[in-house]
């Protein structure tokens, strides 16, 4: 291949390995881009010392940049992007090349720092180093490149701040530095650069607040992305000076306060992007800015979910650009129905209005928007039925209609929807049977959920369409029959869920032939027959439940069913097994006898059943009667609990050692508890046994643990395994709650009686599970649920620390309309003494705000270490009053004395130590010459302002549980993310 070097008659052969001999000193470019060459980059083209430009962009080349380059020392421009090296560094020799003007090492690999003499190369106007795995940090070398307009160095791993000499870049006009490890604050040199037009800095650890005046400094920005960083403070309004700018993205920060209505004024907007902050105040003013976007002619993208933002969307929605295609409000406070104007944005591709307050009906024009690839609308209040017109969207990739209160059957027009990939529409109160022809769109690969509905009917054979399906959840519904041979056509289905159902016929034997299963649970179904032998072939199943069937013979033993961790088969009491950790009865204890022994069984039945008879009646007569008086008591907890398969009271009384001491590990107002075992439970159990039955209050107590419970199902939450309701051996009714066996006991114990300590950062784990446990209870079940006593003690911790919030004997379960409260007194409601409301107190009724103050009291005693009942709080002054006079300089005056932070000594030298264990290591350090480090001051301060925010005295002014959750995990991952650690969980 012959290649002319532009400013020479002689050519150089260039063979496919890219090796190139010079053959004249006279060369001035050398432009091979795209051509696909392979092989090394040879280090001979260093001896064209002649050569000002060398283009070898896009090519297949393997090995490093020669360090013979050095040598081109009139060489103007390098571009080697994307020309796959092998890494290799940045050679330093390059700085030789004084005259070196544009620098493009683009998507190679490269490794080490920049080098530190780049600033020798004074006549540098771009450096393209995106997209390597360069290391170190920014060079404050870089500072002397005053002719540099254009530096990017993106998709890297540099670390650091950026050095203060960048504002010497006069000249400088795209900085380009996002998804790296950079930190500290943005230097103010750099808002500085009025030439400016890109900046880019999103993805990194940069913290502090935007400077009020950055439209001023910087009049000339276009572009500016800074989300995904930890940046505080006011958008500033300045930025509307601005006028060209065209992309604003500052998601996933802690910005606060409003959105400047005066983004209106940039008529060249394109992107605008602040989800993931604390915009608003969840007040009916909060969306006056969207009023002034209507400016913005050619606004496409607007994204402002996951923050504070309250009140109704407006109507005004539909004055918005009509090239509009991206809209995500999700996660915020809105309230009230869609507005009409919607309508207008027929361009829309992608509408997210999940987790908000909306109500009413889902519009029907939503089907006109014919380019529409993604719905969601998941966790409102949205009812009435699925509009029929969705079907008309054929380029629909993505709906989620979950958790609302939508009724009536699917449309079966949803079947003509041919790209959808994802569809989920659980826990709503849809009914009817699940149209033919949702079974037959191959097109869904990520997921159909359709649990917790009330469908009918029986799955179609045509559910063996569904190839491309990895997740498939009917679970908690009303259908019947058997699963579908063709259900063995899903190859490509990980987990398949068809639980709580009334499926009855045998577990097809199709279902090993989904040989990347995962998950399989068919249990509290009505299968029979055995477990097909070949599922314990699938390789990669992790977990089966087979429970509470009637499933008989013998079950397999290898595969996932040797390993009981992963295995539950429990409440099928004909099946039998060799695995003693699956508590299955031996097999030959229930052999088939042979015709003659059947024959003498059957007379020695009879003769014992006669002589019986006198007995049976009269102990019978007597039972009777106790068992009329226990009926005569109304007690809906058993109707609650139908759907769990019961055990007998001889279970427990023989896996608790006749309830023996020994066994009591706590007791309450209304029941005792015992650590115990049941054969039908692989692991250790903890079974609530009610007392005082004679007391109303004591049924009252178990009929609201058990509504509360019935259907709940969250990870923070003590889950309920069974029940018992029966007589106990002296003929006394008797009832019991069997529950997971937390190992860790309570945090009560934790906090206040034990010599181990919590962390930190196990503190904010805890606080973290409580208040997602919370957030699900009054938002995201189907029917609310108020605890109504929460406190340390009700907070269990289990073998990894995670925190359950149990005893639910005090719960109330709120009205389906979400916006009434119990109307009942709450005067019977006693609570606890320091974490009840006040409002308790005063009779006022039931509602979540209630849960609210006692999370916030809760959450103080965490941290502080000190009960709500502590008797240092006396004439007037209470806990909340202790912890508001510390924030923020005074924080470790009120801190747990027992909780290990991080701490800077001051004492001449500065040395990272933890708090107490300095301050209680005999070398005289006081706590004044102690000093959080700031990123402990900094989490503690917002999880104690959190806190105080929850217990305010006024039930409007504390802020709702999933707000506090979200702030929670939050503060939770900055503490992680600073030290480098993982949080135990989310």
């Amino acid at each position: 291949m012959a290649v002319s070097i532009h400013g020479t008659t002689p050519s150089i052969s260039a063979t496919g390995s890219a090796s190139l001999a010079a053959k004249n000193r006279g060369s001035l470019l050398l432009s091979l881009p795209g051509y696909n060459f392979q092989g090394t980059v040879s280090p001979h083209i260093g001896n064209l010392s002649f050569l000002e430009s060398l283009e070898l962009a896009n090519n297949s080349f393997g090995g490093t940049i020669p360090q013979q380059f050095g040598n081109l020392l009139r060489l103007r421009t390098l571009n080697l992007t994307s020309s796959l090296l092998e890494g290799g560094e940045i050679p330093v020799n390059l700085t030789r090349c004084s005259q070196l003007r544009e620098l493009r090492l683009s998507g190679n690999g490269l490794t080490g720092t920049i080098p530190k003499q780049i600033g020798l190369l004074s006549n540098l106007e771009v450096i393209r180093i995106v997209r390597n795995d360069l290391t170190g940090p920014i060079p404050a070398s870089l500072g002397n490149l005053t002719k540099l307009y254009t530096f990017a160095a993106a998709y890297n791993n540099l670390i650091g701040p950026i050095p203060e000499t960048v504002g010497r870049l006069s000249s400088l006009s795209n900085f380009v530095v996002g998804v790296n490890n950079l930190n500290g604050t943005i230097p103010p040199s750099l808002y500085n650069l009025s030439s400016i037009t890109i900046l880019t800095l999103m993805y990194n650890q940069f913290q502090g607040r935007i400077p009020e005046d950055i439209g001023f400094t910087l009049p000339n920005l276009r572009s500016y992305g800074i989300s995904l960083n930890w940046m505080s403070g006011p958008i500033p309004s300045s930025l509307c000076n601005a006028s060209r700018l065209f992309d604003l993205d500052m998601n996933k920060n802690s910005f606060s306060g409003s959105v400047p209505v005066c983004f209106g004024s940039l008529p060249e907007l394109l992107y605008l992007h602040m989800g993931t902050n604390n915009l608003g105040t969840n007040s009916s003013d909060d969306f006056e800015f969207v009023t002034g976007l209507t400016n913005c002619s050619q606004l496409q993208e607007l994204g402002v979910g996951l923050n504070n933002l309250g009140g109704s969307f407006p109507d005004s929605v539909g004055n918005l650009s009509i090239q509009l295609v991206l809209l995500i409000i999700s996660d915020n406070w809105i309230t009230g129905s869609i507005p009409s104007g919607l309508e207008n944005l027929v361009n829309l591709n992608m509408v997210d209005l999940s987790l908000n307050l909306f109500t009413g009906r889902i519009p029907s024009y939503f089907g006109n928007f014919s380019n529409l690839q993604g719905l969601q609308l998941q966790g409102n209040q949205f009812s009435g039925r699925i509009p029929s017109s969705l079907g008309n969207l054929t380029q629909l990739n993505r709906v989620d209609i979950s958790s609302n209160h939508l009724e009536g059957a699917i449309p079966s027009s949803l079947g003509r929807c041919r790209q959808l990939g994802r569809l989920d529409l659980s826990a709503n109160k849809l009914t009817g049977e699940i149209p033919t022809n949702i079974f037959k769109l191959s097109s869904l690969s990520d997921g159909l959920n359709l649990s917790r509905n009330s469908f009918t009917g029986r799955v179609p054979e045509e559910i063996g369409n569904l190839v491309n399906m990895e997740a498939l959840d009917l679970s908690y519904n009303l259908l019947t029959g058997g699963i579908p041979g063709t259900i063995g056509d899903c190859k490509s289905l990980k987990a398949l869920h068809m639980q709580s159902n009334s499926f009855n016929d045998s577990i097809p034997l199709e279902l090993a032939s989904l040989r990347i299963m995962e998950s399989l649970d068919l249990s509290a179904n009505n299968f029979t027959g055995g477990i097909p032998s070949d599922l314990q072939d699938i390789q990669t199943l992790q977990y089966l439940n087979l429970s509470f069937n009637d499933l008989r013979g013998e079950a397999p033993t290898k595969g996932i069913l040797a390993n009981a961790s992963g295995v539950s088969l429990m409440g099928n009491p004909l099946l039998c097994g060799n695995v003693s950790e699956l508590h299955l009865q031996d097999c030959t204890g229930i052999a088939k006898p042979s015709k003659h022994k059947r024959a003498v069984t059957v007379k020695r039945s009879l003769v014992i059943v006669f002589a019986s008879v006198a007995f049976l009646f009269v102990s019978g007569l007597l039972i009777h009667l106790k068992i009329k008086r226990a009926k005569k008591q109304t007690f809906d907890g058993d109707s609650a609990l139908n759907h769990f398969v019961m055990v007998s009271y001889k279970d427990l009384h023989q896996g608790t050692n006749g309830f023996s001491s020994g066994n009591l590990i706590g007791s309450g107002g209304f029941g005792t508890i015992y650590k115990g075992t049941l054969e039908q439970i692989k692991t250790p159990v903890a079974v609530k046994v009610l007392n005082n039955l004679q007391d109303r209050k004591a049924h009252k107590s178990f009929s609201a643990e058990c509504n509360a419970l019935k259907n709940v199902r969250h990870r923070n939450l003590v889950r309920i395994l069974t029940y018992c309701s029966s007589l106990d051996y002296k003929g006394d009714e008797f009832k019991a709650l069997v529950f997971e066996f937390m190992p860790n006991g309570t945090l009560e114990e934790w906090l206040h009686t034990t010599d181990r300590n919590l962390s930190l950062m196990q503190r904010l784990d805890i606080a973290v599970d409580v208040a997602s446990g919370l957030y699900y209870l009054h938002d995201l079940c189907e029917t609310s649920i108020v605890h109504c006593d929460l406190k340390p003690s009700n907070v269990l911790l289990d073998s990894n620390m995670a925190a359950r919030v149990g005893d639910f004997g005090l719960a109330r379960i709120l009205s389906s309309d979400s916006n009434s409260k119990i109307k009942s007194s709450t005067i019977g409601i006693k609570g606890t003494i320091g974490y009840a409301p006040p409002e308790y107190g005063m009779g006022k009724a039931v509602w979540k705000e209630g849960d609210v103050y006692s999370f916030g009291i809760l959450l103080l005693e965490m941290f502080t270490g000190r009960r709500p009942t502590d008797e240092m709080f006396k004439e007037g002054v209470n806990l909340c009053d202790f912890v508001k006079a510390a924030i923020p300089g005074r924080i470790l005056a009120v801190l747990d004395p027992l909780m290990p932070i991080p701490v800077v000594i001051s004492r001449g030298e500065r040395v990272i130590g933890s708090w107490p264990a300095e301050a209680a290591d005999g070398n005289g350090v006081e706590v004044e010459e102690m000093a959080l480090m700031e990123s402990a001051t900094n989490c503690l301060v917002s999880v104690l302002e959190i806190a105080l925010s929850c217990s305010s005295e006024l039930p409007r002014e504390r802020t709702k549980m999933a707000e506090v959750a979200k702030r929670l995990t939050s503060v939770r991952d900055d503490f992680a993310a600073s030290f480098h650690v993982r949080p135990n969980r989310g």
